[in-house]
């Protein structure tokens, strides 16, 4: 059985408690259109409707009223857990060093998680120059994206990533659609870095006399992924990082087809700190927040293949 997400459970429980998505938005420091998209993702997930319209607003059913109850339930034994293992030494200032990409686009949207499981851990995240960057002395880990290649280092696989084209809504109806892969050079193609991805792509959909050396190129993926939700040309990314811009309609996916990057994001450190407690927490965590999230993206491609 698929667990909701524990955001999706606190905005119900809000809701639940204060009646309003208002309310709910400003306890949960959210906005009200994300606390209506997290109600109506755990409604999708349930299969069960949770909220009713009366008159201009809207409450929970009966049935969902009997959820938020169980829900609240949940919510109250998880803080005490925190609560009861939050002295357990886990504790201290701790460094990690991680690509940009990953960490705006990923990290920074799960850390506060990390924190409240771990509050006596002063958590600080840098950013290297280069992707595969693991030589910072002032970081206790990394979070590099290569193919592995760290020597002296302890280095466990995180998860693999493919890429496919991304653009926004905006720009698919503005092109009037793509019917076959050739079309997205009809767009500005937009590149992090080199042509590498795009070429890649480009040759497996059998594009013919492609021309991956034309479009912007940056130095870094959240502009490009700017760039992209803008409406500026087709970004390569891939549905981990997008992940949340694809939930919320401002990137789309045209075509199913994706290509295998030969790197992969892989946490790393020296041996000797390969067993600190603050890594070891960070780790575990981070690892459940992945599988998470991948097992999302896998049931929404899902549903988005079914649809179509």
């Amino acid at each position: 059985m698929r667990i909701p997400s524990t955001q999706a459970l606190r905005a119900l429980d809000s809701f639940a408690r204060h009646g309003s998505v208002w309310r709910a938005a400003d306890e949960l420091h959210l906005t009200r259109s994300a606390v209506s998209h997290q109600l109506r993702l755990l409604e999708r997930d349930l299969g069960f409707d949770l909220l009713e319209r009366i008159g201009k607003g809207v409450a929970l059913t009966p049935r969902g009223q009997r959820y938020a109850s169980d829900v609240r339930k949940a919510l109250t034994v998880l803080g005490d857990a925190v609560t009861r293992h939050a002295g357990t030494g886990v504790g201290g200032s701790f460094s990690i060093s991680c690509t940009p990409g990953f960490a705006s686009l990923f990290l920074c949207t799960h850390i506060g998680e990390f924190r409240q499981m771990y509050p006596d851990v002063a958590l600080r995240i840098l950013t290297p120059r280069r992707l595969d960057d693991v030589s910072n002395a002032d970081a206790d880990a990394f979070i590099a994206f290569g193919v592995g290649n760290w020597p002296n280092r302890a280095a466990e696989l995180l998860c693999e990533i493919s890429f496919t084209p991304l653009c926004s809504p905006t720009l698919l109806n503005k092109v009037g659609g793509f019917s076959k892969p050739a079309d997205v050079l009809r767009a500005n193609l937009l590149h992090l870095g080199d042509t590498e991805d795009w070429a890649r792509w480009l040759a497996l959909s059998k594009v013919e006399n492609p021309d991956p050396e034309g479009g912007i190129f940056f130095s870094d993926m959240n502009l490009v992924f700017s760039a992209a939700i803008a409406g500026q040309g087709m970004a390569m990314g891939d549905e981990l990082t997008s992940g949340k811009a694809l939930a919320e309609g401002r990137l789309v996916r045209p075509f199913d087809i994706a290509i295998k990057s030969p790197r992969s994001y892989f946490l790393v450190s020296e041996h000797a700190k390969a067993t600190h407690p603050v890594l070891d927490a960070f780790a575990g965590w981070l690892r459940s927040k992945l599988a998470e999230s991948i097992a999302k993206v896998m049931a929404d491609h899902g549903r988005h293949r079914l649809d179509r």
